[in-house]
């Protein structure tokens, strides 16, 4: 009987294996446009943090979105005879994830680059666009065109065609996540100028009236990504696209958020007579593989690595004082402990990246920290209350008798923590403490978001530049290693001595 069920058994395994690997067969000879009919949706990707007008939350009704190109990626799935489901990605992460099919299609404001479109193929273009130079009241005159920008501070977004020229003409790019913080940096003075599209400035920059729009200084074009081994799928796109725009369902969506003008007339007139070729048309996916790292990126590597440990090191002199004297009142002041507990609790309970949106951006108005002096001050306030924890155990180590003898002896309280309980209490924190620095050197990866260009943002912005992301990865895990590990090294070593002590 057992030989017998052992057998039946491995006849049903080796069915099943058969089956999958036909099924796998069948998924592999499936064309992209025919996956998506047979599940029924269009997964398109996108970020919500793009904002208004491109894809937002409904105040209404905040589990809705809308936008215009939500109702372009509805109009193209019902064109296609599914429906559309959006998929949250990153914005400057959209195109790798594109190619690891995390969703079928990239439609969120994707400009159509040369680095791009050797990667990704694009459909014909459904919005044409300009960049929009913004500076403040004063400065109009000054910063009129991009030769004027050489060797400024200019806020743009990563990865965007803004981007690809500033560098060109000499700035030097800021990079941010969301669309608003620009102005707010341009607004307090961080920054010296904004290059944005004309979408994006004429819905931000009106919110902020000390800044001025100085004139458009180049045109571009959004397009819908697709992945170049689904030509039918594109195609597909394409011959939606000419439907929506040939019937003026595309304006009529444009219009409804206010983005419909003169430019959009050529699209039209592209659809109308498709072989009138468009001025700005989507160049034809040309494959360009990696590039390698050269010894100018390795250089940048090298000065990102010293900012990563340079703030990580300035952050941890704030956090240290700033932890004993928690710790302490915690213990020995009374009218002050409360406050101690709260600011621990708070701090604590609430991720670091708030704490660094807050104090950078939120207090903007009233504090105007440059963005290397909040990265300091953010991490070193945030990691101070788990310090002061630390500390705290490492004097509740230390037996009572000691604070009493030296009492007795008749020290006073103070002169007793600093010569007796303090001097025994920081070596028994001392391992605490390193391991602390190790997670602070990899948490200052937080500090992107506030426009700092440390080792983990180094490296998203050179895998965009190499167009991949496995070296530039390696390089900076090895990095991150190379300055981690020299400490976890010395941990060990204090918590052996310790230990034998």
């Amino acid at each position: 009987m057992r030989r017998r069920g052992s057998g039946a058994a491995v006849r049903l395994a080796l069915g099943a294996a058969a089956a999958l690997v036909a099924g796998r067969d069948v998924a592999a000879a499936t064309s992209a446009l025919e996956r998506i009919q047979q599940s029924g949706e269009l997964r398109w990707g996108g970020d919500r943090q793009g904002g208004e007008p491109f894809v937002y939350e409904d105040p209404a009704h905040p589990d809705e979105l809308r936008g215009f190109e939500v109702d372009l990626a509805a109009a193209l799935a019902r064109e296609l005879g599914v429906k559309a489901r959006f998929v949250q990605n990153d914005w400057s992460t959209l195109v790798p994830s594109l190619e690891r099919g995390t969703f079928d299609i990239a439609l969120n404001g994707l400009e159509v680059t040369p680095a791009r479109a050797g990667r990704i193929a694009f459909s014909r273009p459904y919005f044409l666009f300009a960049e929009r130079l913004v500076t403040r009241a004063e400065d109009q005159v000054r910063l009129h065109d991009l030769a004027s920008l050489r060797g400024q501070r200019v806020g743009t977004l990563a990865s965007s065609q803004a981007w690809e020229m500033l560098l060109a003409a000499g700035a030097a790019p800021v990079p941010y996540e969301g669309v608003d913080e620009p102005f707010i940096d341009l607004e307090n003075g961080r920054t010296a100028a904004v290059l944005l599209d004309d979408i994006i400035v004429d819905r931000y920059e009106p919110r902020h009236p000390t800044l001025r729009v100085v004139g458009d200084v180049g045109e571009g074009q959004y397009a819908i990504g697709v992945r170049p081994a689904d030509r039918d799928l594109g195609a597909a796109i394409d011959r939606a696209l000419d439907r929506i725009i040939g019937s003026g369902e595309l304006r009529g969506i444009l219009a409804r958020y206010a983005l419909d003008g003169p430019r959009q007339t050529r699209l039209e007139r592209a659809a109308v007579a498709p072989h009138t070729p468009l001025a700005t048309a989507a160049p034809p996916f040309v494959p360009i593989g990696p590039r390698p790292l050269d010894r100018h990126q390795v250089v940048l590597f090298l000065q990102a690595a010293i900012a990563t440990l340079l703030i990580s090191a300035a952050a941890m002199a704030l956090a240290i004082p700033l932890g004993v004297l928690l710790a302490l009142a915690r213990l020995y002041l009374p009218r002050a402990r409360g406050l101690a507990v709260a600011y621990i609790e708070v701090v604590r309970g609430t991720p670091v990246l708030l704490q660094l949106y807050l104090l950078y951006f939120g207090l903007a108005t009233w504090l105007s920290l440059d963005a290397w002096t909040a990265a300091i001050v953010g991490l070193g306030l945030n990691y101070a209350a788990y310090e002061a924890e630390i500390y705290r155990a490492g004097i509740q180590a230390i037996p009572i008798g000691q604070m009493e003898a030296a009492l007795a002896l008749g020290m006073t309280r103070r002169l007793a923590l600093r010569r007796i309980v303090m001097p025994q209490a920081l070596r028994v924190a001392l391992p605490g403490m390193t391991n602390d620095f190790i997670a602070l050197l990899k948490d200052s990866s937080l500090v992107s978001v506030i426009t700092v260009v440390e080792l983990t943002k180094r490296m998203t912005i050179t895998a965009v530049d190499l167009r991949g992301w496995l070296a530039p990865g390696l390089l900076c895990a090895g990095m991150y290693f190379a300055m981690s590990y020299p400490l976890a090294r010395l941990a060990r070593r204090l918590e052996r001595r310790l230990g034998g002590a």
